[in-house]
């Protein structure tokens, strides 16, 4: 019998493990490092074999320039890295293909005066440089949106929309919103769509290569654990309840075809009011259900952690560039009443 409950003791410890380690990797940079040295994955795809392709130019990607990190998915579909594309190339295909892109931005509330404008600014020297650009920024308070030196090509449009006393009702209402727009106008102007959080700063190059079908983000805390570590939502009662899946995907920014993001954003609005009307809430709110949705649609393209990046992580061998980098968050002060 004592053995017996020994056991139980012992496994009840065990099944804390993750999340004790979880808690240290968020908090303690040393922790952090070392994760770093946990080996990723490897693309298995054969040399001279085709991934599954976006683009016609996704031919020209060089999978096996780096050997340090996983650059495709088990289903074929191109991991981006630093050193696997020529930007030129890339870039003149898409021109000639007359591919342009609608940008999504939410800045309510207090986001609006913290971050709104060096967002923007800063997506006017890195995002898509050189393709046509509609940014499309969601907020409450329309008359406070600063003004912006726009490049030829790119135009800005102002959406206003309702603040929500719960900055977690903000976050899981942006679908329905992105979908209006994207039938009401993107639809009609746009191949693509990306869809970002405000508190981000463009720091390099985020262009064509990124543009697919469908496309994730691979979340910078997560892309170097186990998969026993994903924050999935494991609650069976709610539709973003997920028991295993690919990858953890990063909500801060996703994309794809009009199409494509049209279905997804659609379908996670529709799972977020079920669990709503069922008194149910996901746990990283439209984060768990975009990532139950990818889990059952695979991407036809992923981005690495280079797309959108947190300096509090520290050094990283494997990021040889940041292309988008997290802002301080300041929590207490933005979220609020």
């Amino acid at each position: 019998m004592r053995f017996f409950q020994k056991t139980k003791c012992t496994l009840k410890c065990l099944l804390w493990v993750p999340a004790a380690l979880c808690a240290l990797y968020f908090t303690c940079p040393t922790v952090n490092i070392f994760i770093g040295f946990l080996p990723m994955e490897k693309c298995t795809l054969e040399h001279g074999k085709l991934p599954t392709l976006d683009n016609s130019v996704d031919v020209s990607l060089d999978f096996w320039s780096r050997t340090d990190v996983q650059t495709c998915t088990t289903w074929k579909a191109p991991i981006i890295w630093e050193g696997m594309f020529d930007s030129k190339h890339y870039d003149q295909n898409h021109k000639k293909e007359g591919s342009s892109v609608a940008l999504t931005v939410f800045a309510v509330g207090r986001y609006l005066d913290e971050y709104l404008e060096t967002f923007l600014n800063s997506s006017e020297h890195h995002f898509m440089v050189g393709l046509p650009v509609s940014y499309y920024v969601f907020t409450d308070m329309p008359e406070k949106v600063p003004h912006i030196d726009l490049s030829p090509q790119r135009t800005l449009k102002v959406i206003k929309v309702q603040r929500h006393s719960r900055w977690q009702d903000i976050s899981m209402m942006r679908m329905k919103a992105i979908s209006d727009v994207i039938e009401s106008d993107i639809r009609h102007h746009s191949t693509h769509v990306f869809c970002f959080d405000v508190d981000q700063v463009f720091t390099g190059r985020f262009g064509s290569e990124a543009l697919g079908d469908s496309v994730a983000l691979l979340h910078a805390y997560y892309y170097h654990l186990p998969k026993s570590f994903y924050t999935y939502d494991r609650n069976p009662k709610s539709k973003a309840y997920m028991e295993t899946g690919d990858f953890y995907y990063h909500a801060a920014v996703f994309g794809g075809s009009w199409k494509s993001v049209k279905s997804l954003v659609e379908a996670c609005y529709q799972n977020i009011m079920e669990d709503k009307q069922n008194n149910v809430e996901a746990l990283w709110h439209d984060e768990s259900h975009l990532n139950k949705y990818l889990w059952l649609h695979k991407p036809s393209r992923v981005l690495s952690p280079e797309y959108c990046w947190d300096t509090q992580i520290g050094y990283r061998s494997d990021i040889q560039v940041t292309r988008l980098l997290w802002a301080p968050k300041q929590y207490d002060k933005l979220r609020t009443p």
